[in-house]
């Protein structure tokens, strides 16, 4: 394998078996599939900002570019064949004429490089067709199955995004939050990848379907990500105004 496909030992990445597959859990929130060359993000949510200020809600417009350069560095450091964005790719249905030219071309110059593959989101079920790349609603590869939305229920081999798993961590008499990969090696649901996008506790009973038996928290940090157990995890509480 060329070594630009090798990742980084100067951070901490989480080996995870899914479905009997090893998959790489990288600190970006980023999923990386060696054997296969497949790189996989998810709810990137491109123009959510612009989407705000639409509605009066000024946020700087920096959000697509940022998340673009992060993209763009995975796939210069791992040379993937493969790229899966997991949907909700733009925030909305009106996201594509509000992107800046500069956007519109770091994201033809990436489909021109991989086989870049659109996964339908509820945000984009039908993301934009002048960008390059090709739309599916899901897709199998060996024994992993790619979609936007969990499915309740058994479902070995999935990985899923939409819900923005985010995991509050005790320890040393605090708390941090930070987002998360969620497992229980049948399944996996992916951190949302976006620069803005936030994130929806994994406490929280939208899970329970998907991991009725728990689940460990692939935990982003800044230089890896850590398996954290159930019985370290808190959920988020409401702070009382004033």
């Amino acid at each position: 394998m060329p070594e630009n496909r090798s990742i980084s030992h100067t951070r901490k990445d989480l080996a995870f078996e899914v479905a009997g597959e090893c998959l790489s859990l990288l600190p970006c929130g980023a999923l990386w599939w060696e054997d296969a060359e497949v790189l996989v993000v998810s709810d990137l949510h491109l123009e959510k900002a612009s989407s705000y200020a639409a509605r009066g809600q000024l946020l700087p417009p920096y959000d697509t570019g940022a998340t673009l350069r992060r993209i763009t560095a995975l796939i210069e450091n791992l040379a993937p064949a493969t790229v899966i964005s997991l949907g909700d790719s733009f925030h909305d249905r009106r996201a594509r004429p509000r992107m800046a030219a500069s956007d519109v071309t770091t994201i033809r110059t990436m489909t021109d490089q991989t086989d870049w593959i659109w996964i339908e989101g509820n945000h984009d079920p039908k993301p934009p067709e002048d960008l390059g790349g090709r739309i599916a609603h899901e897709l199998v590869l060996g024994a992993l199955i790619f979609r936007h939305e969990p499915t309740p229920g058994a479902a070995r081999g999935e990985i899923a995004g939409h819900l923005h798993p985010c995991a509050r961590v005790a320890g040393r008499g605090r708390s941090v939050r930070s987002r998360c990969f969620a497992s229980d090696g049948e399944r996996m649901v992916m951190p949302a990848y976006g620069a803005l996008t936030g994130g929806l506790n994994v406490l929280d009973a939208a899970f329970d379907a998907l991991f009725p038996k728990g689940m460990i928290a692939g935990v982003l940090g800044r230089d890896g990500v850590y398996a954290t157990a159930g019985n370290r995890l808190i959920a988020d509480t409401l702070r009382a105004a004033g």
